[in-house]
């Protein structure tokens, strides 16, 4: 297995915005606490801050990566030998492809605080599913390093 040609990794992190509101939940869970004292709203604001830390940081821990023969995003792992036509979607044809066009046998890797995404159709036979729509901050870039990886394990 030969590393691509055009290495590519991206993690769909959570934007900045989310760690504020993950404080005010702590806040809010503070102030619940309140009328039981100082330590229990100490409690509050550290438990309630970190709960909603953790939900965030797991809710963007997704990574798409190439990685030699193989396109890796989130759990999924396809060779790159089994996928076909990339195609950048802007913000617009994005959520386009996420509501009335998106088929529900489609394996989907959204995060819609991610406005770009790439369709990448599945051309294996064996596999009912039709595409991938892989949210991506950087979709041409994605789609270079999918053909890369193609033409380098051809």
């Amino acid at each position: 297995m030969q590393p691509s040609a055009t290495p590519y990794e991206e993690r769909l992190t959570t934007p900045r915005s989310w760690w504020l509101i993950s404080f005010l939940v702590g806040v809010s869970f503070a102030l619940i606490l309140l009328p039981f004292g100082t330590l229990p709203l100490l409690g509050g604001l550290v438990g309630g801050t970190a709960a909603a830390a953790v939900v965030a940081s797991a809710y963007g821990s997704p990574r798409i990566r190439v990685v030699g023969d193989s396109l890796i995003a989130g759990e999924a792992k396809i060779p790159v030998s089994a996928l076909g036509e990339s195609q950048v979607l802007d913000a617009e044809e994005a959520r386009a492809w996420r509501t009335y066009k998106a088929d529900t046998r489609a394996f989907l890797l959204l995060r819609a605080y991610v406005p770009t995404a790439l369709r990448v159709e599945v051309t294996d036979p064996e596999d009912p599913t039709p595409y991938l729509y892989l949210s991506t901050r950087e979709p041409e870039k994605l789609a270079a390093a999918i053909e890369a990886a193609r033409t380098a394990n051809a």
